[in-house]
């Protein structure tokens, strides 16, 4: 059902579902970016609508709401290990549609892969959605071209017009307090976008064949192992676990799950000094062809989203976008190479 309220009484519906939930949005960080001076838009915990930032589209993703960056899983003594708590409080997480379609691929992983994941399931269980629209295309959005642009699985739909707020609730128990603060109720339609700038094609009936494409070995000058891409990424959901032992008593720590990179020097390092990819170029096939390849083997739809973040946030403006450009020339290059 569509409501229309001012921001106060918006204001006053997030006061009452602060009550059980924490409200989490794309919010400013005034000098929280990288350099001197500079901002950041990241998730955090908000209470108004004024601080949801509407118009920019976040450096980082809903991720760290759903799988923390670090993690205690239970603490650990001689002779006990206790479970660590579970939030009290649910969560609502307002984003876009291309976030919301990663919160797919991250259940597919987590609760559809072999298992479910214990630890992410007791907080999955307890989020909301409200999808936040796009008036137009952010600069490196290729969600059209993934599928992405649209969705209707959502709690609620929410947008900001001539300092009114709009709202089409699927949540029935939200109803109640949106209604006692609501000055009409229209039709409210999510805004989607229909085209991007950023423009990518996926060949069909890509082979692993183009493992052996030269393409990749410019990444091995180019690429400087940050990270920063899988950071950013909604769907990069890649951890190690890390045992913290307390320095008053060393035989009792606590086991944390904290993320992992798979573009970062260490990650596929064994016992005996091996590594399976040494070589940056190495570790963008691995990535690239992981999104839009071997996941959709397994599950029917490509991993990425096209949110654009990674050539967003790149410091070496390494285009993810492009390199998936490159793969339909690739695939001709490794099938002439095969045929001499």
């Amino acid at each position: 059902m569509g409501y229309c309220l001012d921001k106060a009484g918006f204001n006053q519906v997030l006061q009452a579902l602060s009550r059980e939930n924490v409200i989490y949005a794309p919010k400013l960080f005034k000098d929280g970016g990288s350099f001197s001076d500079t901002d950041r838009i990241r998730y955090g915990e908000i209470q108004t609508v004024e601080e949801i930032i509407f118009d920019r589209k976040s450096e980082y993703s809903f991720k760290e709401v759903l799988l923390p960056l670090s993690q205690t899983l239970f603490f650990f003594t001689e002779d006990a290990v206790k479970e660590a708590d579970a939030p009290h409080k649910g969560a609502i997480i307002l984003l876009r549609s291309c976030d919301l379609h990663a919160v797919k691929r991250l259940d597919t992983i987590y609760l559809e892969n072999g298992g479910e994941d214990y630890y992410y399931k007791r907080l999955r269980e307890k989020v909301k959605f409200i999808l936040l629209g796009c008036q137009h295309s952010f600069e490196n959005c290729f969600c059209v071209d993934m599928g992405t642009n649209q969705t209707a699985d959502y709690d609620a739909y929410l947008e900001m017009k001539n300092d009114k707020v709009y709202v089409d609730n699927h949540n029935e128990a939200w109803d109640a307090a949106l209604a006692a603060r609501s000055t009409g109720t229209p039709v409210v339609i999510p805004a989607y976008v229909t085209q991007n700038e950023t423009r990518v094609h996926i060949p069909e009936g890509i082979t692993l064949d183009v493992m052996h494409s030269k393409m990749w070995d410019e990444y091995d000058s180019r690429c400087i192992n940050c990270g920063r891409c899988n950071f950013v990424c909604p769907t990069c959901t890649c951890f190690t676990m890390q045992d913290i032992f307390y320095t008053d008593n060393g035989n009792a720590g606590e086991r944390r799950r904290v993320w992992a990179a798979c573009m970062v020097d260490g990650f596929t390092e064994v016992a005996g000094g091996g590594s399976y990819r040494k070589k940056n170029g190495q570790r963008m096939r691995f990535k690239v062809l992981h999104k839009v390849y071997d996941y959709k083997k397994r599950n029917g739809y490509h991993m990425c989203v096209g949110c654009g973040r990674c050539d967003d946030i790149c410091p070496e403006y390494i285009s993810f976008s492009n390199s998936i450009n490159k793969l339909a020339d690739s695939s001709k290059e490794v099938a002439e190479n095969a045929g001499k």
